[in-house]
């Protein structure tokens, strides 16, 4: 920062760039400031300077937005010149007020004098809005995240909003008479005040708008001396109250404060009952170090889907390992992420779908409808990248799983998907053996049977992992196709309730499941392959 802020003289144009003049009567950012502090008097000026407050922090109680803003852009050098010409001082107090301004401010910790510690522990400090904005502007690109609009995020310690209550009560018992107290509105919080100071400055920067958007940018200030402070106020808070009931309480020493020795000038003299003179106390602890600072950019998730085929009976939905042993060859999860991922540098991502087949049931038809969540991706793929996805993973040489209709969704088909997990009805095709030869009878028996409710106890093949449950389910429709040259031997198609288990509504699982094709027929049955052939949900 070698520009000398005392003498440089830029325009205020509104836009976002920073003010810095010659302190003077005469100039236009000193008038800013005193209008914006024309509803306090120099002598309540004078006394915030005392606790320790800074230039930032006085003017936001003025309570002025319109006036507040312009002058937030200003520097820090300009802001004190500012009010040392509002308020007539000494010599002494003079040197108090350099001081005063190059301490950390007791109510903010020195947010709005934008000095903290960054993340390795350095001390930094800028000198006005828009030298902080660009530190946070070149976060925000540092990632190569694709921004074409933004929102900020403010996150400050409680401790601020305590000390400034406690400044408040103390301003309110010195002044609660005179008329341009009663005449203060509500404070603008310092993250609001902050967020306003480097908005304009930020959208510059960034080259974009600000406003609701997935891409977040997040200032995270943290205290060390938060909860001590926290706990120092609410003793001090009870004392108070033991006093208004007429108890006489010493101070713990946990709660006492080390105090200025000015403070005998700014406060009036300690009587019982004297709630404000306790609180400052606690204020005095003086602030020794700023905050600490966390600058984080991030996009909300990202959400691409689709249907999914899976050709293979060696390939699991979803990352399958056991014991440090995978099981099957691959699985969809990794062979359709895997390709997202890359191509929208993203963090990770996870993987939903409508349901799931076991590793050895394929997926035909018209697929499965899937959603990729690609978490804090840097780029959102347009339609285009998405077909080339599609190509790639479609063209593998390993033909394990295809994807059709991929497309950028919003996060509301996630909730609608699951919502629609229990209503969609599922086709099948299961190759089945039966103890006995298939007769005409068979036939029509199982193609008769519409909207047949089943009856299935969780299954014996997962009751590791299933809550042991009795589930109705509703098979709509059944229909036989006969294998030429076996007439053990013949395909099942059926359309079912999602959820229905249809290896165990085949055998029966031991008449956990009842009705089964087995106790239909009167004979052991078994089935041999499964296959998915339609998901039906017209969402995907």
């Amino acid at each position: 920062m070698g520009t000398n802020y005392m003498e440089a003289s830029v325009a205020l144009d509104g836009g976002g760039c920073c003010i810095s003049t010659s302190a003077g009567a005469g100039n236009p950012e000193v008038k800013l400031v005193h209008e914006a502090l024309s509803s306090l008097p120099p002598v309540a000026v004078k006394e915030l300077q005392s606790l320790g407050i800074c230039s930032r922090c006085i003017i936001r109680f003025s309570c002025k937005m319109e006036s507040i803003t312009p002058c937030m852009l200003l520097s820090t050098s300009v802001l004190t010149s500012a009010l040392r010409e509002l308020i007539t001082v000494d010599e002494d107090t003079k040197g108090n007020n350099e001081e005063t301004e190059l301490q950390l401010c007791q109510i903010c910790l020195g947010i709005l004098q934008f000095v903290y510690c960054n993340e390795e522990g350095l001390l930094m400090k800028k000198e006005c809005a828009v030298d902080f904005s660009v530190v946070i502007a070149e976060v925000a690109k540092q990632d190569g995240h694709q921004i074409d609009s933004f929102s900020l995020e403010v996150s400050v310690p409680s401790l601020i909003t305590e000390n400034e209550e406690i400044v408040w009560l103390h301003m309110k018992e010195k002044y609660a008479s005179e008329l341009w107290f009663s005449e203060l509105s509500r404070r603008t919080s310092v993250k609001d005040i902050l967020k306003v100071s480097i908005m304009n400055q930020l959208e510059n920067l960034l080259g974009n708008k600000s406003g609701p958007s997935s891409i977040r940018i997040r200032l995270t200030y943290s205290h060390s001396n938060g909860s001590t402070k926290a706990e120092s106020s609410v003793a001090i808070k009870t004392i108070s109250k033991r006093r208004k009931i007429g108890n006489v309480v010493q101070v713990s020493e946990k709660a006492t404060c080390a105090v200025p020795s000015q403070i005998s000038d700014i406060c009036p003299s300690k009587e019982d009952g004297d709630e404000s003179h306790d609180q400052i106390e606690v204020l005095f602890e003086k602030v020794n170090e700023p905050c600490k600072l966390t600058f984080h950019c991030h996009r909300t998730s990202v959400y691409v889907g689709g249907r999914y085929l899976k050709y293979s009976r060696n390939v699991s939905q979803t990352r399958w390992i056991i014991d440090d042993e995978r099981k099957g060859e691959a699985s969809v999860e990794e062979l359709i992420g895997g390709s997202i991922l890359p191509l929208c540098k993203g963090d990770n991502y996870k993987f939903h779908a409508a349901g799931r087949e076991d590793i050895d049931v394929r997926m035909l038809g018209s697929g499965r409808p899937f959603l990729i969540e690609i978490q804090n991706a840097c780029h959102v793929p347009c339609n285009t990248t998405l077909k080339e996805i599609e190509e790639q993973i479609n063209n593998r040489e390993s033909k394990l799983v295809a994807v059709k209709n991929l497309k950028l969704l919003d996060s509301k088909l996630w909730a609608l998907m699951r919502e629609g997990e229990a209503e969609k009805q599922k086709q099948y095709t299961a190759l089945v053996w039966i103890s006995r030869p298939l007769s005409d009878d068979d036939l029509k028996t199982l193609s008769s049977f519409k909207d047949m409710p089943v009856l299935q106890r969780t299954p014996i093949r997962v009751l590791h992992r299933r809550s042991p449950l009795d589930r109705e389910k509703i098979i709509h429709w059944m229909k036989v196709e006969t294998i030429a040259g076996n007439s053990q031997y013949f395909l099942l198609h059926l359309c079912t309730q999602a959820g229905t288990y249809i290896k165990e509504f085949v055998h029966g699982d031991l008449a956990r499941t009842h009705p089964s094709v087995g106790s239909i027929l009167g004979c052991r049955a078994e089935i041999l392959q499964l296959d998915v052939t339609d998901v039906k949900m017209d969402c995907f």
